[in-house]
């Protein structure tokens, strides 16, 4: 519409998704687009507000605001005007950035902008605005109300593949010294540095391990003399390059578990999956909660306690285990902390595995915010957390019944991968997460015997 016609106010588009993922790159994409110039300016630790609206000339060293200066450098005043990293603002006693950016992105108010180096109204309503972040719950409300906002989640295993062979390989030769005959990556060896080298959504880091290679088969083309081209980089080779893999941890749980469940997380940088841990032991009913939980966490988990203690004749428990047992509820890396309602489910499923000693699926990760009632509510974040469930390699995932409707972000290439179950009750998910037929014994829950050395 921006190149059918001059006359159309906004919108202020706002790209908020992980580091990596092509927010930038897309501002410049766009531009060219639209045949219009590109300006780009980082907000990202910007503190004082003169920075936005300049200083007034009375002061010594005074500058126009970022805006018109960057206008300025343009030299047209219906450039593409991207304004990085807007979540990274700060505030001091100087005055609040942020606010002064209401007016520079409200069509309504930017074709009268006043900087006060300028101390004349200079009109804004011609560029379009794009800012980036990583997480919108920084940005002021009054701020976020003026954008609209477009989530950018993480990349699939087979869109990283196709970006590194089409895109960042071809680049990286030249920048090394190398020509396509010299150096030969397969898809294999690809895949295995997006599983076993990386853990991102975006792609930065993987075009990081892709450069450490480029550079290894160079210092060895000019090292070793009479070197047999091309030089074939493979999953059985990959080591020699990259040294042993970093991350492991990632891929599913290997065999079923009793209080052991596999939940999934969103973060800033994309989905992750989480075990969650239940251990049983003699005591008098205390609930220890452990792994840098926040406090809506561990409202969640005293919620599942609640709700099997009310419920322990249904599950099958007995209904005094409260009074004979402590529970120890665990979230491995515990050096990371973790909030959120949606771990709701995980706990729950992990805890009635524990008391009832049936073990839990290993191939099967949840997410839902749980109720007193039973009941399984709605949890945002969805797309980045079943691309985490996939890049995990989890065959079945279960979601609320509620965001079944946001399953259409998913691309269709991971929703055929995958056996994806809508729940409304918890019942319809212990049912699902935990295995009937398959009780574990004693020795298998505390394996370490009486007398055994530590």
């Amino acid at each position: 519409v921006r190149k059918k016609t001059e006359s159309l106010k906004g919108p202020i588009l706002c790209f908020v998704g992980p580091p990596g993922c092509g927010k930038t790159s897309l501002g410049k994409s766009i531009a060219r687009c639209i045949g219009r110039k590109f300006v780009r300016i980082s907000l990202g630790g910007v503190r004082d507000e003169a920075e936005i609206r300049g200083h007034r000339r009375t002061y010594i060293g005074a500058l126009p605001g970022r805006i018109i200066q960057s206008m300025r450098k343009a030299g047209v005043n219906n450039p593409v005007f991207l304004l990085d990293e807007i979540d990274k603002l700060g505030t001091d006693f100087r005055g609040d950035p942020a606010s002064a950016l209401l007016e520079v992105l409200d069509p309504e108010q930017n074709h009268m902008f006043s900087d006060h180096y300028l101390e004349v109204e200079f009109d804004l309503s011609k560029v379009l605005f794009i800012t980036t972040a990583n997480t919108e719950f920084t940005i002021p409300p009054p701020l976020l109300d003026r954008m609209e906002v477009i989530h950018l989640p993480g990349y699939t295993s087979w869109e990283k593949l196709q970006i590194a062979k089409h895109f960042l390989i071809p680049r990286l030769l030249p920048q090394h010294g190398l020509k396509n005959e010299e150096i030969q990556i397969s898809d294999n060896a690809i895949n295995k540095i997006i599983k076993e080298y990386t853990r991102e959504a975006g792609v930065r880091n993987l075009e990081r391990q892709l450069a450490g290679v480029c550079r290894k088969v160079a210092r060895k083309i000019v090292e070793t003399k009479n070197i047999k081209l091309p030089c074939r980089v493979g999953v059985n080779n990959l080591a020699e390059y990259l040294g042993p893999e970093k991350y492991t941890s990632l891929t599913k749980a290997k065999k079923p578990a009793v209080g052991v469940a596999t939940g999934m997380a969103w973060t800033e940088y994309g989905g992750d999956i989480l075990f969650t841990e239940v251990l049983l032991m003699k005591g008098k009913g205390k609930l220890i909660i452990t792994g840098q939980l926040g406090s809506v966490m561990k409202e969640s988990a005293q919620a599942a306690l609640s709700f099997v203690r009310a419920n322990a004749e249904t599950l099958g428990i007995s209904p005094d285990f409260a009074e004979k047992y402590d529970i120890h509820i665990h979230v491995p890396e515990g050096a990371i902390p973790k909030d959120g309602p949606s771990a709701g489910v995980t706990i729950i499923t992990a805890l009635v595995s524990a008391l009832t000693g049936k073990k839990a699926r290993c191939d099967v990760a949840m997410t839902g915010e749980i109720t007193l009632q039973g009941k399984v509510l709605k949890i945002g974040g969805l797309k980045s957390k079943i691309l985490a469930a996939h890049r995990a390699e989890i065959s079945t995932i279960i979601i609320p019944k509620e965001n079944e409707k946001d399953l259409e972000e998913i691309p269709e290439i991971v929703r055929k991968e995958l056996k994806i179950v809508f729940v409304d009750n918890l019942m319809d998910v212990l049912n699902i997460a935990l295995i009937e037929s398959e009780k574990a014994n004693k020795n298998e829950i505390f394996p370490i015997q009486q007398g055994a050395k530590i």
